[in-house]
């Protein structure tokens, strides 16, 4: 009898302990699969979501974060760096696992609200600008001196081409972008480094303000006053001013043509106004590629995953954007991954099909 009730023990022990078993196990692994299968929240800030350049990087990051199983928030600051601040409030209260920076009209203002990520532990990559303070962990866009640099060497390029071999003495009229703004300084920095060099050439200038309507008034007002002297004109972002200056020319009773020229930034607008032969050349920059390693690289980090550090060399077969160098960031804290950019025409086809400005109804 004592032996039975033994065994009856053992076996009730065994049944307790089995039974146990195949209820807490499938709940441990329900717990480590809904663990797992959090989604990832990211925040996107943009300057104004309506022009086509901004509208490229929305849906290229929007179609990177669906790929990988990411929930994408964007918000539209509409050039109000106050509404921005907000926004990036806004971001910290949801509790986003990272923000995709897709510029600013303001890169000082901004700085407390991405010192106020920073503190949170939330990871910022940065395209198109970068703000001035504070960190990201990549600024990724392309050069802007260098590219500005290159924009002017064409430029120089065509003024010999059409003077039989030789810079002329005559006016530039260069068509700036907001006075002040580090995205303008920077455009100075590298068309000076080049047309600097020509003493016979004079500069004169006009604040475009990145729109059409004051790029449009600018460069009537000089043409009206330099006239005939004037050889050539250097508009810093032809996307968002080249159309107000063709029609500045234009209305002038000039023909475009006769300007030679360039910039940097090309957007469909500047595409079309190559095709027509009216700016000569553009040096593209690759702002949707941005927006999409943006994700991918905070993707990355959430998981546990290395991203390009200072240094590096990025290499990706037949992407217009490789390869791609990391650098310190000049404005703030970081990496800044320089993006290769095309000049198109010269390099590039206005019509390539890699180009975001051909891809952007496809997106």
């Amino acid at each position: 009898m004592i032996f039975l009730k033994g065994m009856r023990k053992i076996i009730f022990q065994s049944l307790l302990i089995l039974a146990i078993t195949c209820f807490v196990l499938p709940l441990v692994t329900f717990c480590e699969n809904q663990t797992s299968a959090k989604q990832l929240l990211f925040g996107m800030t943009v300057r104004d979501a309506t022009a086509p350049f901004y509208q490229a990087m929305i849906r290229t990051a929007e179609g990177k974060a669906e790929e990988l199983g990411v929930k994408l928030v964007v918000m539209d600051s509409h050039d109000d760096v106050l509404a921005q601040l907000e926004h990036l409030d806004n971001f910290i209260t949801m509790g986003i696992n990272g923000l995709v920076f897709g510029g600013t009209v303001d890169t000082v203002s901004i700085i407390p609200g991405i010192k106020e990520l920073n503190e949170k532990g939330i990871p910022i990559m940065a395209v198109d600008n970068s703000p001035e303070g504070g960190r990201v962990e990549l600024w990724i866009s392309f050069d802007i001196v260098d590219s500005s640099r290159r924009a002017a060497e064409v430029f120089v390029d065509l003024l010999k081409e059409k003077y039989g071999g030789e810079v002329p003495k005559g006016v530039v009229i260069e068509i700036t972008g907001a006075l002040g703004d580090a995205f303008t300084n920077e455009c100075y920095e590298g068309f000076h480094s080049v047309i600097d060099n020509y003493p016979q050439l004079t500069v004169v200038q006009g604040e475009g303000k990145w729109n059409n309507i004051d790029s449009f008034e600018r460069t009537s007002d000089l043409l009206t006053r330099y006239g005939e002297d004037v050889v050539g004109i250097y508009i810093h972002t032809p996307d968002i001013m080249g159309p107000g200056v063709v029609a500045a020319v234009e209305q002038a009773g000039y023909n475009p043509k006769d300007f030679c020229m360039t910039g940097i930034c090309m957007g469909p607008e500047g595409r079309d106004l190559i095709k027509q032969g009216k700016i000569a050349a553009i040096v593209a920059q690759p702002i949707a590629d941005g927006a999409e390693l943006a994700v991918q690289y905070l993707y990355d980090l959430c998981q546990g995953k290395e991203i390009p550090k200072i240094g590096d060399t990025i290499v990706k077969e037949g992407a217009l954007w490789s390869p791609a160098t990391v650098v310190e960031n000049p404005r703030c804290e970081g990496g800044f991954m320089k993006l290769k950019a095309p000049i198109v025409p010269l390099e590039v086809s206005p019509d390539d099909p890699r180009l975001w400005e051909n891809k952007i109804t496809e997106l």
